[in-house]
C-alpha cells in the first residue's frame, strides 16, 4: 500500500483512506439510481445500471492507480440530462435508436479528450473560455438539472396556455418529492454522510407506504424474482452508429461538442476544487500529475460509452471523501470497488421510483446555480450577456447545447461590435463557427 499510494508521505493511513472511500461511495451513489432513471428513458435501464456501476469502478480504479488521487468518476448529471432528454428525445427524436447516435458521440469526445490529454491541449482550452462564461454555463446547467427533477416528479406540469403550471399536491409524487428535498437540505446542513442518498431511500420507502395506502398507484417495490437483472448490458453495449455520424456530420459535430465543453471546464473545475479541498495544490495553485488526471476522466468518459452510459466524469462528491481524510488513490480505489459491490444490489436501484430521484436533482441543481454569484455583473457587457444567455437558456430551451450556443455566439458577436475583436482568442473563434454553422443546418431544416 506505502509502495503505490505514498500514504506516509500524505499523512494518512489504511484505515482512513478506507473510511473516506466508503463516504464518497456513499455520497455519489444516488447516481446509480439517478442515471437508469434518466438514461432509462431512451435505453434499457437495467443495462444502464450496469454500464454506469462497470464504468464508475474501472474509471475510478485508474484515477486512483495512475494519478494517485482521491477522485472518483461516474456519469455526470446534466450530460446525461442532455443525452436523453435533448438530443434523443428532442433533435434525434425520428430517427431510430437515437442513443446509438449519442453513445458515438460519447466515445468521440472520450478520444479526443485522451489525445487533448496525451498533448497537455486540455488545459490550454480551458484558460480559452471566459470566466463568466464558465459561471454561466454551470448555473444554466443546475437550473436544466432542477427543471428536469421538477418534471419527472409532476411539481411541473404541461400547461397549454402558459406552457408550464404547478402539479397537484392531491398527487403522492408531488408531495413525497418535495419532501424527499427537504430531508436532503436538513441533512446537508447537519453534515450527514451520504445525504442524498438517505434522502432517496426515505422518499422511496415513504412510496411504498403510499402504495400500500393507495395513495401512490405505482410500483415502488424490487423484484427479486427475476434475479441481478445484468443482461440488460448486451442492450447498452457498443452500440455504435458511426454511420449516422458521417451522413449527418455538421449535426453531429454540434451534439458532440456540446458534451465536450461541458465536460471540459467541469472536469477542471471539479478537480481542482477537490485538489485544493485536499491541500494537493502546489505553491503555484497547480496540480501535480494533472495530466493523468485528465487522461483517466478521458479514457473513463471512453469505456462509458462502449458500455452504454453518457459522459463518465470527475464527482465534486469526492470532496466528502476528502473531508473524511481521504488524500490519496486508495480512497478511489475503496470507492470503486463498492461501485462493484452495487451490482448485486442492482434490483433495489432498478425499482426506485422518479419521484424519489427528483430530490437529488433539485439538489444537485441547487449546488450548481450557486456559480451565478460569481458572475460579474459590472465588467465586460459581453461576459455578462453571454453568462445570463447561458444561465436563462437552458432550462427554458430544455438544452445545454442552446444555452452554450446562445453564450458563445453573443459573447463574440458583442465583442466585435464594441471594438474588441482582440479580446477573442482563437479558441472562442473555432467555437464560435462551429455553433454558427449549427444555426445554419437549424434553419435549412426548417425550410
Amino acid at each position: 500500500m506505502e509502495e503505490l499510494f505514498h500514504l506516509k508521505e500524505h499523512g494518512t493511513t489504511v484505515k482512513r483512506e478506507i473510511v473516506a472511500g466508503i463516504t464518497t461511495f456513499l455520497s455519489m451513489a444516488y447516481i446509480l439510481a439517478v442515471n437508469p432513471s434518466i438514461l432509462g428513458t431512451v435505453m434499457n435501464p437495467s443495462g444502464v445500471f450496469v454500464a454506469t456501476a462497470v464504468a464508475s469502478a474501472i474509471a475510478t480504479f485508474i484515477m486512483g492507480f495512475m494519478a494517485n488521487y482521491p477522485i472518483a468518476l461516474s456519469a455526470g448529471l446534466g450530460l446525461n440530462a442532455y443525452f436523453a432528454y435533448t438530443v434523443c428525445l428532442g433533435e434525434l427524436a425520428n430517427e431510430v435508436d437515437p442513443f446509438k447516435i449519442c453513445l458515438t458521440a460519447v466515445f468521440c469526445e472520450g478520444v479526443i479528450f485522451i489525445i487533448l490529454s496525451f498533448f497537455k491541449f486540455r488545459e490550454q482550452i480551458i484558460n480559452g473560455i471566459p470566466q463568466n462564461l464558465k459561471y454561466g454555463i454551470s448555473a444554466g446547467i443546475g437550473l436544466f438539472v432542477a427543471f428536469i427533477g421538477l418534471q419527472n416528479a409532476g411539481i411541473i406540469v404541461n400547461s397549454d396556455s402558459t406552457l408550464v403550471d404547478l402539479g397537484s399536491f392531491k398527487s403522492a409524487n408531488v408531495t413525497l418529492a418535495l419532501i424527499g428535498l427537504l430531508i436532503i437540505v436538513i441533512l446537508s446542513h447537519y453534515q450527514v454522510k451520504g445525504c442524498v442518498l438517505i434522502g432517496i431511500i426515505v422518499t422511496w420507502v415513504l412510496g411504498m407506504i403510499a402504495q400500500v395506502t393507495g395513495w401512490y398507484d405505482g410500483n415502488c417495490f424490487p423484484d427479486f424474482s427475476a434475479g441481478l437483472n445484468l443482461g440488460g448490458i448486451s442492450e447498452t453495449a457498443f452500440k455504435f452508429n458511426f454511420g449516422w455520424a458521417a451522413s449527418h456530420m455538421v449535426q453531429f459535430i454540434a451534439i458532440l461538442f456540446s458534451f465536450l465543453f461541458v465536460d471540459l471546464f467541469d472536469t477542471v473545475g471539479t478537480v481542482v476544487g477537490v485538489a485544493d479541498k485536499a491541500g494537493l495544490l502546489d505553491e503555484n495553485g497547480e496540480l501535480p500529475r494533472v495530466g493523468k488526471v485528465f487522461m483517466s476522466d478521458a479514457i473513463g468518459t471512453t469505456l462509458g460509452a462502449c458500455l452504454g452510459t453518457s459522459t463518465v466524469t470527475s464527482f465534486v462528491e469526492s470532496s466528502a471523501g476528502v473531508a473524511a481524510g481521504g488524500r490519496t488513490g486508495l480512497t478511489a480505489v475503496v470507492t470503486g470497488a463498492l461501485f462493484l459491490v452495487s451490482l448485486v444490489l442492482s434490483p433495489i436501484f432498478l425499482a426506485i421510483p422518479g419521484f424519489a430521484t427528483s430530490p437529488a436533482l433539485l439538489y444537485v441543481g441547487m449546488l450548481m446555480i450557486s456559480s451565478a454569484k460569481k458572475i460579474n455583473y459590472d465588467g465586460d457587457v459581453a461576459d455578462t450577456c453571454g453568462a445570463y444567455l447561458a444561465v436563462v437558456m437552458m432550462p427554458l430551451a430544455y438544452s445545454i447545447a442552446t444555452g452554450i450556443m446562445f453564450a458563445v455566439i453573443s459573447w463574440v458577436v458583442i465583442k466585435v461590435f464594441t471594438g474588441k475583436s482582440k479580446d477573442v482568442n482563437p479558441v472562442m473563434w473555432v467555437i464560435f463557427v462551429l455553433f454558427a454553422a449549427r444555426i445554419v443546418t437549424l434553419v435549412t431544416n426548417f425550410m
